[in-house]
């Protein structure tokens, strides 16, 4: 018995073929914004950065993403200005973007945090270091990494603990991290008996540090506390070594431009002993830390220095938010930021209002030293992975 097939019966089942071989519609991604210095002065952080975002986003990505969606990252380059900075987040609001990742340069965050918070979007800081950028703070703007204040902690208990340092000389850069760092070195110092005998700013891009540093000579200081970016900073120390400036130690309580691999390669020789203030290594106590170190590199095609494992963090704790929301909606994105208790391979991020900061990450700082060209945490002592070294053995027993 043969059974007919009506015509329209026939049309039916062509239309259930040709649905089931269509591709389901792609699911919208979340977007997320990003300020940071693609181009300029600061761009060699600004790759830190953005490398640090995508290793994040693909690790989320990779396990199914948020509420069912993929994170998707919307990069603006702020050229290493704060008028472009001011100019991107206002293009990324207009997309709708539930948060904003950025910048990079406190002279840059600090005006885009006032424009967040009178626009009443987040702003999620991870490596500006200014301490006015939390302090006192906004209920829009969140911090994951350490401030000036932390970094002078880390390097000033170091040199409480070395014997016979007295003196302490401050060389700064002239903009908004370098006067933080002037004012938490001068703090530390008061409250740790010692006596500061010179303070110095100079204009980013100086290529002639000689007068300076040889008024330094001549006032003989234990320790040469500083803070530069990267143009600066390796030109500075060659010079020191030029006009044979010898305290007992040079640390950079700002960190920065002296604690990535461009500063071992562009000082040299120079470099060798100069310790720095450095929120993150691979060497550091922390589940997958090595491990995001290798996806770091790769990502990079090079070393990266802490900028990157602060921003990864930074992108973890935004997507971490936005599913514990439930949604993209900007205040419930807050709101949901205010409770983060998270543990990364870059550490713990939690957002704390006290000692007058308000969503400040309170974590600690390491100090590093350039040891036969290669970055070793020296302190504390409990994570460190390998002992202070000095020029000449007598110059860590005095």
């Amino acid at each position: 018995m043969r059974i007919r097939t009506s015509r329209s019966t026939g049309l039916l089942a062509a239309l259930a073929l040709v649905a089931l071989a269509r591709p389901a519609a792609a699911v919208e991604p979340i977007d997320i914004g990003v300020i940071t210095s693609l181009s300029g002065s600061f761009a060699t952080f600004g790759a830190m950065e953005v490398a640090g975002y995508q290793v994040a986003v693909n690790e989320v990505n990779a396990k199914g993403g948020v509420l069912g969606r993929p994170l998707r990252l919307l990069v603006e380059d702020d050229a290493s200005n704060q008028n472009a900075a001011l100019a991107a987040a206002e293009k990324l609001i207009g997309k709708g973007v539930p948060l904003i990742l950025g910048a990079y340069a406190s002279g840059i965050t600090k005006p885009l945090a006032g424009y967040a918070t009178r626009s009443k979007i987040v702003l999620l800081n991870s490596n500006s270091a200014d301490t006015a950028i939390t302090k006192p703070g906004s209920p829009y703007v969140f911090r994951v990494g350490q401030t000036t204040d932390s970094f002078a902690d880390a390097c000033f208990d170091m040199m409480k603990s070395l014997p016979g340092l007295k003196t302490v000389a401050i060389l700064v850069s002239n903009d908004a991290l370098g006067k933080s760092t002037a004012n938490s070195a001068k703090d530390r110092a008061k409250s740790g008996g010692f006596t500061v005998v010179a303070e110095q700013a100079y204009d980013r891009g100086l290529t002639d540090f000689r007068p300076t540093l040889n008024s330094f000579k001549a006032l003989n200081p234990d320790v040469v506390a500083l803070s530069s970016y990267e143009e600066d900073a390796a030109t500075l120390m060659r010079q020191a070594k030029e006009v044979n400036l010898n305290p007992r130690l040079f640390v950079s309580v700002g960190g920065t431009g002296y604690a990535i691999p461009q500063f071992i390669t562009g000082a040299g020789d120079a470099a060798e002993y100069v310790t720095s203030a450095s929120p993150w290594r691979p060497e550091g106590k922390y589940p997958g830390a090595k491990e995001l170190f290798e996806r770091l590199t790769a990502q990079l095609h090079g070393e990266p220095s802490h900028h990157a494992a602060k921003a990864y963090a930074g992108a973890l704790a935004a997507a971490d938010a936005i599913r514990r929301a439930g949604s993209t909606d900007r205040e419930a994105v807050r709101a949901a930021l205010e409770k983060t208790n998270l543990l990364t391979a870059f550490g713990p991020v939690s957002f704390a209002n006290r000692d007058g900061y308000r969503n400040q990450n309170p974590a600690p700082s390491l100090v590093i030293q350039v040891q036969d060209r290669k970055f070793v945490v020296v302190w504390p002592k409990a994570v460190a992975s390998g002992p202070l070294r000095f020029p000449t053995p007598a110059w860590g027993k005095r």
